[in-house]
């Protein structure tokens, strides 16, 4: 039996000196890129970021819901993270009356925090590197469906042992497409309160028109506060909870920062892909992207069409439009970056130079030699099965109506032979909780360009058969789409209108249940969905099989470059990433400098855009240049800084810390230019933009007057 031996060039690799050019790091062993930190302007130690032993910066981390990160700022369980990460908490608690999207919010006392259920925060209480128990009795000679089985069963008893009679909960993650495993011992806490949101009109001033852009002037921020029962355990809401007492919190430096400055950023990143071969990238960015992204365009005009009409359509759409918007604009500049950096031509070069290698030794020739052929093999099938993946999902679904009412109808009572009382209550429950929040208008639309866009652009032989009669022209294909969407809630199960909807679906026998088949939207759901099934079914299986070449393909790459840094995929788990404040030149003419200021929020405003519309308090105050102790030393208020930490989704929220330790600032977008670091990471174009703590500061000190935040905090001069 082969034995795995991938163990000790794992831990070679890891431990290697790093490069500022980028890399996600495990804070566990960030004491290997001590040197280079301290170099760059570090002045602690790699224990004063990540500690087993004693309290440290981790301890004043959190996971903030299922895919932010926020930090502590007070003893009293103080929470910072970005506006963007609990919006759609706070438009749940907003109404026409008390609307705090609008308006914003500041609760003077602990008894005005409001309870946001639903929301959770989690702590790392450590992480620990499990590849031996994880890799106990894997060979290299399994057949792969023995090895996931095998180990499934050593994760369960390494998760059982850990938390076993300790109230925690754990996980362990695949790295290097599962060359390695870590464990992440957790503890959460779900008991949060909002204490501070800025007006829109501030805490997303510049909307999606300047989402992902340089320069930047959003105070992207909000607070929230995380309780505890009376002993500081987690538990659930009760009036009688009391504010956490963290082991650590950040202070917060009104030093600012200047060019060059090192920055360290402590947070969850989502997922990046590094190890993407050429196909990969090239399936990212020429089949992929394009179609999501127009799909989502046509989502997006319609919403704002009706929003920009109607203050109460805006705050019922604000979070749905915030969700579309959010990936559309990065697509769009991932696909951007990945042309003008070449990545494609980039990625071929080095599979180029791998083949060589591979071809160069015989035993390597007989491990890796047929490798990157095979890969290309599964690419050639994977791309049309993404490609029809793609349209289905961001077409079919995503029209509201099908994904809220149709897709639940079809799949809970269509074809059931006994369909009990609770059932229906529950899909009539949910159906009336979502057209509390729908526009059928916007629906409509949608619904109309979506599918016109399907039938027109999507190759013919990748729609179902039944449906081809819809492959027409746009303006026939348009009026047909109309013509249905009128129909819809004419007859059973009358899907367009509620009232009747619920009516049906309340009485409705098996049999007559299934006598809709004729109703139009039920034909093309089945059609679609039959294709979508098969498809990803597929797609799904061309995804395992790759992911076990990449497994092969990076131990690879790692005996080939052992001099070489290899820091692991993002995938949602607790990493540092550091750099330093700087410019860029993203074209040529083009010099950005690494700061924003007040003065360029009001060479932006205008009162006929919403996005930037500017607050009459802020502006007052810009006009009395009343910034108290948080301008520069020029006399200006700090908005934003740029510098060249690699972050990704996951790490909005992070905070920004100084050599010193001091936060300076929260992380809350990237660059344009620069949204293809999740596959490819230039440290000329990647820049990570964060809000400067010193207009955190002045917004809740001048702006909201809200003393009693200002008095938690402990800020350095």
């Amino acid at each position: 039996m082969k034995k795995n031996l991938l163990f000790t060039l794992l831990f070679v690799i890891i431990a290697s000196f790093a490069r500022a050019d980028g890399g996600m790091w495990i804070p566990l062993f960030l004491g290997q890129n001590e040197a280079e930190m301290r170099q760059m302007g570090f002045r602690l130690t790699a224990e004063d970021v990540y500690s087993i032993n004693h309290n440290s910066m981790k301890d004043a981390i959190v996971l903030f819901g299922s895919g932010c990160t926020a930090e502590l700022i007070s003893e009293q369980g103080l929470l910072l993270t970005n506006h963007h990460c609990g919006y759609s908490y706070v438009q749940s608690h907003s109404t026409m009356e008390h609307n705090y999207l609008h308006d914003g919010f500041w609760a003077k006392s602990l008894d005005e925090e409001i309870p946001m259920e639903g929301l959770t925060v989690t702590f790392l209480v450590y992480m620990e590197d499990v590849t031996p128990q994880i890799l106990m009795g894997v060979t290299d000679d399994m057949k792969d469906s023995e090895r996931q089985l095998a180990i499934k069963d050593n994760m369960q008893k390494v998760i059982l042992k850990a938390t076993e009679n300790t109230g925690y909960k754990a996980v362990v993650k695949p790295f290097y497409y599962g060359n390695q495993y870590f464990m992440f011992v957790t503890e959460t806490y779900s008991d949060i309160r909002l204490v501070g949101v800025p007006p829109e009109s501030i805490g997303k001033f510049g909307g999606d028109s300047d989402n992902w852009m340089w320069p930047r002037h959003t105070g992207d921020f909000s607070l929230y506060r995380i309780y505890a029962g009376k002993d500081g355990k987690p538990a659930e809401y009760s009036k009688d909870n009391v504010p956490m007492r963290p082991k650590q919190f950040f202070p917060i430096s009104i030093k600012g920062v200047e060019e060059n400055d090192f920055t360290l950023v402590f947070g969850y990143p989502g997922t990046t892909r590094q190890f993407l071969t050429s196909d990969g990238v090239n399936a990212v960015a020429n089949i992929q992207n394009p179609i999501a992204i127009q799909a989502r365009t046509i989502r997006l005009d319609a919403m704002k069409r009706h929003m920009n009409a109607d203050p109460r359509i805006r705050l019922m759409y604000s979070a749905k439009a915030n969700g579309i918007s959010n990936g559309w604009k990065k697509w769009q500049g991932e696909s951007k970056g990945i042309r003008e950096c070449n990545v494609v031509d980039k990625k071929r070069q080095q599979e180029s130079e791998f083949q060589k290698w591979v071809e160069s030794d015989r035993n390597r020739k007989a491990a890796y030699g047929t490798l990157l052929q095979d890969m290309r093999d599964v690419y050639s099938k994977y791309g049309n099965h993404l490609q029809q993946v793609t349209f289905i999902n961001e077409c079919f679904f995503g029209v509201e109506l099908v994904e809220e009412v149709v897709y639940p109808y079809m799949s809970k009572l269509f074809g059931k032979d006994n369909i009990t009382d609770e059932m229906r209550s529950q899909i009539a429950a949910a159906d009336k909780s979502f057209r509390a929040e729908y526009h059928e208008p916007i629906d409509k639309e949608c619904f109309i360009e979506l599918m016109t866009y399907y039938f027109t652009s999507e190759k013919p032989e990748n729609i179902p058969s039944s449906l081809r009669g819809y492959v027409k022209d746009k303006e026939t294909v348009r009026r047909m789409m109309t013509e249905m969407w009128d129909r819809n809630g004419a007859k059973a199960p009358y899907f367009g209108d509620g009232e009747k909807y619920r009516a049906f679906i309340a009485k409705a026998t098996p049999k007559q249940i299934a006598k809709t088949e004729s109703n139009e939207l039920v034909a093309m759901y089945q059609a679609i969905f039959s294709q979508y099934a098969a498809a990803v079914t597929l797609y799904r299986s061309e995804n395992t099989q790759l992911d076990k070449y990449y497994r092969t393909y990076v131990k690879a790459m790692m005996e080939k470059d052992k001099d070489r840094v290899f820091y692991p995929d993002a995938n949602l788990t607790m990493r540092v990433t550091y750099g330093q404040v700087k410019g860029f030149s993203p074209a040529d003419g083009v010099d950005y400098v690494h700061y924003t200021t007040l003065d360029g929020i009001m060479e932006k405003e205008d009162p006929d855009v919403y996005d930037y519309q500017v607050h009459p308090r802020l502006k007052e105050l810009w006009l009395n240049k009343d910034y108290g102790r948080y301008a520069d030393r020029n006399g200006q208020l700090p908005v934003a800084f740029i510098a060249s930490n690699h972050t990704t989704g996951g790490n909005s929220g992070s905070p920004v810390i100084n050599g010193d330790g001091h936060l300076v600032g929260t992380n809350f977008d990237r660059v344009w230019e620069g949204t293809m670091s999740d596959i490819y990471y230039d440290v000329d174009r990647c820049r990570n933009i964060s809000l400067d703590a010193r207009y955190f500061l002045f917004i809740v000190d001048k702006f909201a007057n809200a003393q009693n935040i200002i008095k938690e905090l402990r800020i350095i001069e």
